[in-house]
């Protein structure tokens, strides 16, 4: 069936010409275009998953390498076990400095990412869970684009190369697919509101789709695609407002992003209203050169052994090719009748507008409050140019004069090399074999396009795509970026000593050598980031990039809840105003240290309480101490410490404890939770003042005279309540958008001058 859609697309020509008159193009709408469109979209399906499948082949973790497997995959394993015991953890008090997940990024209140989570802990084999989860998702943006390419009147065969293409440009292949999902999935949601956006402004669409994928891109929990969204907007509402110059439609799709965002809104409040206490709490704008991209980088982009030079971790010139974007993107640019496109150019303003705002942020500056490291809009700047250089390929391409055109692209292919070998002159061999490959490849291109037409050439630019990936992922072997941790959760749990309680570990990733990342080695005795979350284990260590400022300065705990060797006598050292040890007000039952950190600490006499348990075949990575009277973190609920007061624990969840309080004359009650900006405190019914021990534990003052009174404290998410009120008001505006919608729409004459001038997608595509 593959074969034949194929063999069609290439004996058909477009049903009709991008630039038809507005009776033609109406006509076109059933029939021949949406057959055509149907089957375009069933062949960028398939160009993705042709696409992965030559990344798999160079490389079967890419999918599963980072933060992928040491942040994200974990939180799907965490998360879906606690939905199908009937609860969400918003809070999780035992992991402290990474329990807040409110602000962290687990797409709490993105439906998509739940479902995820509710089926991720019957998948034992977390490479193939990460890989099918973001191929769909890849998938999605790929239909997304596909979908901005035709409103913008492309012809289908070049909107398909587009779409194929987004999702093996550098650095959205190497790092948003690779490990950081969240910018994935919400580039997924934010593409498709593009498409939809267009949509809505000319008529064709409602509301509806326009919010929904908004409000998915915010709800990710991931700040970048929110603010992306946003500036996608603004370039889809000048572009609008150039090409029609009517403001109506614009105020519509206004209307429908605020709609979007109030929706979204609790999904960022915690996190603004937590910042005084956060890492993130800078609202500063700095400048570095740390991850800023000169613009001559970012527009090398079409030799695919690009390694582009700019500051990273690795140094300055880059292990992979980071700006890359498609082999075809700039070489094509010399087979667009320029003079027909400049006749058309308000038609290009929203995806010219769009690909040079992310270009001036790729070069800086490097933060603005919590964006920081602007390589991350590569993708953006990808994005904009692949739907500018397609949608001017697929209504403009020609391959009249085809000799000097070809001689123009080979004056772009070289000043391509000239840009690359300038960046890394140490490979010039690889690089003149990859303008061979592309000089090569443009020909055939060419040839077809002038024999068989617009779909052989189109497809050929497919095809051509995928041993360039595979190439690429392969030449970037072995990865940097992989941390090894076990893909199987059965091996992992088998081979790691089933703590009970609650843990700590204190040692540093960094002292781990090549040959200890593997479940033989180091990962069958420590954990870092959240692989406790893959073992079902209760860990005060994990993965987050919103810590408690104060706690992780207490412990000198770091993002991947690594420690500095100072942790150790921190821990035991009595902490001044309640003249307990940090371990007892923590209510820790462990104490994990990693032997290459204290090499020599499991010869010392235990600390007063505590003893050196041992654990047979896990004696060579970690030395393990343990309380002499069992377990203490469910004695008394979270009760750490009563001064003054006798307190009984009640009843305890992940937000509230109740303690039953006695106090004479004063005193104050020491709760083993971390203080984050959201707890309130009552006895009796009466509010009391919340404070912190170590400006970190949580602690409420008891006033004198209490007796047998009822303590609770409590906490919600800050701003939870005007969130739920911006949703509310956010659904609620957009049924007064869709009312309004549907009461407007008619049925509209072909020849109406406000009938919208753009190849209209399949229904099935809204």
């Amino acid at each position: 069936m593959v074969d034949s859609a194929l063999s069609t697309a290439l004996a058909e020509p477009s049903p009709i010409a991008p630039d038809a008159p507005v009776e033609e193009q109406s006509r076109g709408r059933g029939g021949p275009w949406r057959t055509e469109s149907f089957r375009w979209a069933a062949i960028t399906v398939l160009g993705v998953i042709a696409g992965y499948a030559a990344v798999l082949l160079a490389n079967p973790r890419h999918f599963y390498t980072d933060d992928s497997e040491s942040q994200y995959t974990p939180l799907w394993i965490m998360f879906g076990r606690a939905l199908r015991s009937g609860h969400l953890p918003i809070l999780v008090p035992e992991q402290w400095m990474t329990g807040n997940y409110s602000q962290e990024e687990a797409g709490l209140f993105n439906p998509p990412q739940l479902l995820i989570d509710l089926i991720a802990p019957s998948v034992n084999n977390l490479a193939l869970l990460d890989t099918v989860v973001k191929l769909i998702f890849a998938i999605i943006a790929a239909i997304g684009v596909y979908r901005v390419c035709l409103v913008y009147r492309a012809r289908a065969p070049w909107a398909a190369v587009a779409g194929i293409a987004f999702p093996l440009t550098g650095w959205f292949l190497f790092f948003d697919e690779a490990s950081w999902v969240t910018s994935l999935t919400g580039t997924a949601w934010m593409v498709n509101a593009w498409a939809s956006a267009v949509r809505y402004s000319r008529g064709t669409s409602g509301p509806i789709p326009v919010f929904v994928f908004l409000y998915l891109a915010i709800s990710v929990e991931y700040v970048f695609p929110a603010v992306e969204s946003a500036l996608m907007l603004v370039a889809v509402a000048v572009g609008e407002l150039v090409y029609r110059r009517k403001w109506q439609p614009v105020a519509r799709l206004s209307a429908v992003a605020l709609c979007a965002g109030a929706a979204g809104l609790s999904t960022y409040l915690p996190s603004m209203l937590s910042a005084k206490v956060s890492w993130r709490g800078n609202s500063q704008i700095n400048n570095d050169a740390f991850l800023t991209v000169p613009w001559s980088e970012s527009l090398n982009a079409s030799l695919p052994s690009t390694l582009p030079a700019f500051t990273s971790w690795w140094g300055y010139i880059q292990p992979l090719p980071m700006t890359y974007i498609a082999w075809f993107l700039i070489p094509v640019l010399a087979f667009v009748d320029w003079r027909r496109a400049r006749e058309a150019w308000k038609e290009f303003t929203a995806a010219a507008l769009f690909a040079i705002m992310f270009l001036m942020w790729a070069a800086g500056p490097g933060t603005v409050g919590p964006l920081r490291w602007p390589a991350r809009v590569l993708p953006m700047v990808a994005l904009g140019l692949l739907v500018l250089v397609c949608v001017l390929v697929g209504r403009f391409g020609t391959v009249s004069g085809w000799r000097n055109r070809c001689i123009a692209a080979a004056v772009l292919i070289a000043a391509l090399w000239v840009r690359t070998f300038s960046a890394d002159p140490h490979d010039v061999a690889w690089h003149l074999m990859s303008v061979v490959v592309v000089a090569g490849l443009g020909a055939i291109a060419v040839w077809l396009g002038r024999t068989r037409g617009t779909a052989a050439a189109a497809l050929l630019t497919i095809v051509a795509m995928f041993p360039i990936a595979y190439g690429q992922v392969w030449a970037a072997q072995p990865t940097p970026m992989s941390w090894n941790l076990p893909a199987y959760r059965s091996d992992a749990k088998a081979a790691f000593p089933q703590f009970a309680g609650t843990t700590i570990q204190l040692g540093d990733r960094g002292l781990l050598q090549p040959g200890d990342k593997s479940l033989a080695g180091a990962y069958g005795s420590l954990v870092f980031g959240n692989y406790a979350r893959d073992l079902e284990l209760s860990y005060v260590n994990g993965y987050t990039p919103n810590g408690h400022f104060w706690f992780g300065d207490m412990l000198c705990m770091r993002w991947d809840a690594s420690v500095c060797p100072d942790a150790y006598r921190r821990l035991f050292t009595p902490e001044p105003t309640t003249g307990r040890t940090l371990v007892d007000l923590l209510k820790l039952d462990r104490v994990v240290l990693q032997k290459a950190m204290f090499p020599d600490v499991g010869e010392q006499p235990a600390p007063d309480g505590w003893k050196w348990a041992d654990y047979p075949g896990h004696e060579r990575y970690i030395w393990v101490l343990e309380r002499e009277d069992g377990l203490i973190s469910t004695v008394n609920g979270r009760v750490a410490d009563a001064h003054d007061v006798t307190a009984t624990s009640l009843s305890e969840s992940d937000m509230t404890s109740k303690v039953r309080v006695s106090s004479p004359d004063g005193g104050r009650v020491v709760f083993a939770r971390l203080g984050w900006p959201g707890y309130r405190a009552t006895l009796g019914g009466r509010s009391l003042p919340i404070t912190t021990v170590s400006k970190s534990i949580l602690a409420v003052d008891i006033p004198a005279g209490t007796d047998n009174a009822e303590l609770t404290v409590s906490w919600r998410p800050p701003g939870w309540k005007i969130g739920i009120g911006t949703a509310v008001a956010g659904l609620a505006g957009l049924a007064v958008l869709q009312w309004g919608y549907v009461r407007t729409r008619r049925r509209r004459d072909p020849g109406d001058p406000d009938l919208p001038l753009s190849h209209e997608p399949a229904e099935v595509l809204s």
